[in-house]
């Protein structure tokens, strides 16, 4: 994300973007138990997404609170915002044509949260017509999903969620664009996810509440260029 390739857009999402941003809500259906091991790659303490008490303190990255992003070359960042209640609920990177939205959750320390995220998208996206096909990625479980396209522009909208379960957080993706249903483009999308750097902090939250984000100084609220994000966000958590 050098000088002339970085941007960094402050979005205003839509009310059913910023609905999805609260909270992830889990709910145990009657007779199944809720996996609540820890869902992550074996490297992630040493290939990511990392802890803050991961990487050197002075090593560059964008901070927006509970999310750290590495800088590179081509990479777009953009905040989205839920304006009712004016705060930042989610990161979006635009890179290798692909658009990746990023989300960090409180975790409890021992137990993990996205084997029963999954299971509850599973569930929402039936409910709504979508359909969420599970699949073994190099970060170990994810949800490829595909949901009707509006009437006028017909076909499907694909996006693929990912998600790390670390120490005392989750950190949660959605990809979106040619890396949703490209391995190359994909593969390039996945190592920036890897490079994310998640700030749980040491206040006490309750499981599954989004970690705070914040505005870095000198970026401008700006109204959305397009649809991509509300996209993703419009995914139920």
């Amino acid at each position: 994300m050098s000088d002339k390739s970085e941007t960094q857009d402050v979005e205003k999402n839509t009310p059913e973007a910023a609905d999805s941003a609260e909270a992830l809500e889990l709910h145990e259906s009657a007779g199944e138990e809720l996996d609540e091991s820890k869902s992550h790659p074996a490297d992630r303490d040493t290939a990511g997404p990392f802890d803050a008490a991961e990487v050197p303190a002075m090593r560059p990255y964008v901070d927006l609170g509970g999310i750290k992003v590495a800088p590179r070359e081509g990479l777009q960042l953009r905040l989205e915002v839920d304006e009712r209640a004016n705060r930042v609920v989610a990161v979006s990177l635009e890179y290798a044509e692909s658009l990746l939205q990023v989300q960090a959750f409180a975790a409890p320390k021992t137990t993990g949260l996205w084997h029963g995220v999954r299971r509850e998208l599973t569930q929402q996206m039936a409910a709504q017509g979508a359909s969420a096909v599970e699949e073994t990625g190099p970060l170990g479980p994810e949800l490829l999903v595909e949901t009707p396209a509006p009437a006028e522009q017909g076909g499907t909208r694909t996006a693929r969620f990912i998600a790390v379960d670390g120490p005392r957080w989750m950190l949660r993706g959605v990809i979106m664009g040619k890396a949703a249903v490209d391995a190359s483009a994909r593969e390039r999308v996945i190592d920036l996810f890897r490079e994310v750097v998640v700030v749980r902090g040491d206040q006490p939250m309750p499981p599954s509440e989004l970690l705070p984000l914040r505005v870095p100084a000198g970026v401008q609220a700006q109204r959305p260029q397009g649809d991509a994000a509300a996209q993703g966000g419009a995914q139920p958590a």
